[in-house]
């Protein structure tokens, strides 16, 4: 199958798998079922493009474990995080903004679809490492894409553990975590997040592929600029006053050792 072909193929897969979604999510009339399966999305996506490739390689076997890895880390920790808690207060508050009777159909174009056409966008590394790559060989660049893929893992799932274990702590309420990964970056789970889509990209760019690394592009920016860091700072800078100070000395996104 040509690259453009596979590269649709997993859209109507994608389109198919938030369809899904969408119909339990009414079932549960709970919108918040979307973010837990952000991270096994692309798993589907990886899955598909391994598929549909003309042969199993190094690259590409390689490429789907740790697709899988970063992917049901991400789907397990966020459920194991949020489920039974209720749907997250953005759907409640566009719920109660477009009002019930109308949201159910709603959700599904504002969030489901929305999500799965990014989702598709930002796949694009996927494809592009594993597409022509079955009868070539590791090169340094793979390694450094091993090497930059592990980093982005480390410092994702270690922040989201250091931050679970701060925040279980009663004593804790209303402090700011300031140890740990969070010493050197404000974010070190988006800073993982990011990390780990540009393995993919250097894996991309050594299959000889480099316009998909446009798909790590978007996800980066998505995390920086739209709904990550941006949107989270708004909300600790006025609720957690010492946050400013946190501000002040230590990095935003890439680990850094603090100011005094």
């Amino acid at each position: 199958m040509d690259y453009i072909h596979l590269y649709f193929l997993n859209l109507a897969t994608v389109v198919g798998f938030m369809t899904i979604l969408w119909f339990i999510s009414i079932y549960l009339k709970n919108v918040s079922i979307v973010d837990l399966f952000w991270g096994a999305g692309f798993v589907l996506s990886a899955l598909v493009y391994y598929l549909g490739s003309e042969g199993v390689g190094t690259r590409n076997l390689l490429l789907l474990i740790l697709v899988a890895a970063w992917g049901l880390r991400l789907s397990i920790y966020l459920a194991w995080r949020n489920i039974g808690k209720g749907e997250d207060f953005r759907y409640r508050e566009f719920r109660r903004q477009y009002g019930e009777h109308r949201y159910w159909w709603i959700s599904y174009f504002q969030t489901f679809l929305l999500q799965g056409v990014l989702m598709w966008l930002i796949s694009a590394p996927l494809l592009g490492a594993q597409f022509n790559s079955v009868h070539q060989q590791l090169s340094f660049l793979d390694l450094v894409g091993i090497i930059v893929w592990a980093i982005g893992f480390t410092f994702e799932a270690g922040g989201d553990w250091q931050l679970a274990r701060f925040r279980s702590n009663p004593l804790n309420k209303g402090k700011v975590l300031d140890q740990g990964f969070w010493r050197y970056t404000r974010h070190p789970n988006y800073f993982g997040d990011a990390a780990v889509w540009w393995g993919f990209a250097i894996f991309s760019i050594s299959s000889g592929n480099i316009l998909p690394v446009l798909g790590s592009i978007l996800m980066t920016a998505l995390i920086i600029k739209v709904s990550g860091i941006s949107l989270l700072e708004k909300s600790l800078k006025s609720n957690k006053p010492e946050y400013i100070d946190y501000i002040r000395k230590t990095s935003a996104f890439i680990p850094w050792f603090p100011k005094k």
